[in-house]
């Protein structure tokens, strides 16, 4: 199920997860292991985005839940426990928004193109509207899911703010300039940038755009979470990149509760995981200077 989670939250999200195990103290009350994806907002702040918990037969001991086996006895069940939350609504709203509102990948969108007419008589709105006509079938019939937007009641200027507060990926404006050029106004959500594209070649181009925006935003993330993991080898260190830089902390840990709680307790930072990815090194413990077997990941967390 962690696997599953990390493929939904990459792919269709556009938000790179770390993938690892839990420390004792942070894993599930009664499970045998807890398996996670953590993520990294903007704020620097990390998010446990999803945990799946191998329960072993501790539950089913609990509550007496026995199935036949294999020689036909009685014998505990082994459980599972998973399920990802609307924590990952807020992972997405923190992972890719802006101060303009909403950014939202072309995977998840629910509005993938909005088309907002300009126009100043009815005239123009019935010319346009045909020509928009066209576009929306073509656009739907590659499954993209179009909006046209030709309330009479709001204004170009309040439509362009809705949408962008709503994270729309693509806009395109037509007004009768463009269907004299043969030409239609696209603008990214993501990037702010307008540009002109011209009529023969609009569909394909969306097409490519809206690909093209969903691998930015993944980029984009992982990126920063990549310029924001930082090899830390003294408390010292530690406490500075904490306060000053935010992000994950790769530093060695004894293993030990104690520890775990010593830290936490001196710099609200937390071990998010022991990653399940990465180079395995023995090193000294950031706090007590103890052996340790190798590196895992602290942060401020949500």
């Amino acid at each position: 199920m962690m696997n599953v989670y990390a493929d939904f939250a990459e792919n269709f999200m556009a938000i790179p997860v770390i993938k690892g195990i839990k420390t004792e103290t942070e894993r599930f009350a009664g499970a045998e292991e807890t398996y996670c994806i953590e993520a990294l907002m903007q704020d620097g702040k990390a998010l446990q985005a999803g945990t799946s918990h191998f329960l072993g037969q501790n539950f089913a001991k609990a509550f007496d839940v026995k199935f036949a086996n294999a020689e036909g006895k009685q014998d505990f069940v082994w459980g599972t426990s998973w399920g990802v939350s609307t924590r990952l609504m807020g992972a997405l709203v923190m992972t890719h928004s802006d101060d303009q509102g909403l950014v939202l990948p072309p995977n998840l969108a629910p509005i993938q193109v909005v088309i907002v007419p300009i126009y100043k008589s009815e005239e123009q709105l019935e010319e346009i509207s045909a020509a928009v006509a066209e576009l929306t079938a073509q656009l739907r019939s590659l499954k993209i899911a179009v909006k046209y937007d030709d309330r009479t009641t709001h204004k170009p200027g309040f439509k362009f703010n809705e949408y962008e507060l709503k994270g729309v990926p693509i806009r395109i404006a037509v007004g009768p300039k463009d269907l004299e050029n043969g030409t239609f106004e696209v603008a990214r959500r993501d990037t702010l940038t307008k540009e002109l594209v011209a009529k023969d070649n609009i569909v394909n181009y969306v097409k490519e755009l809206l690909n093209q925006i969903q691998k930015d935003l993944f980029t984009k993330a992982l990126q920063y979470r990549e310029s924001h993991i930082t090899e830390v080898n003294s408390f010292e260190e530690f406490k500075d990149v904490l306060e000053n830089k935010g992000g994950f902390i790769s530093a060695h840990w004894d293993g030990t509760p104690e520890t775990e709680d010593k830290i936490k307790e001196l710099t609200k930072a937390t071990i998010r995981c022991m990653p399940l990815m990465g180079k395995k090194e023995a090193g000294n413990c950031v706090l007590t200077g103890a052996n340790s077997a190798g590196r895992v990941l602290f942060a401020k967390a949500y």
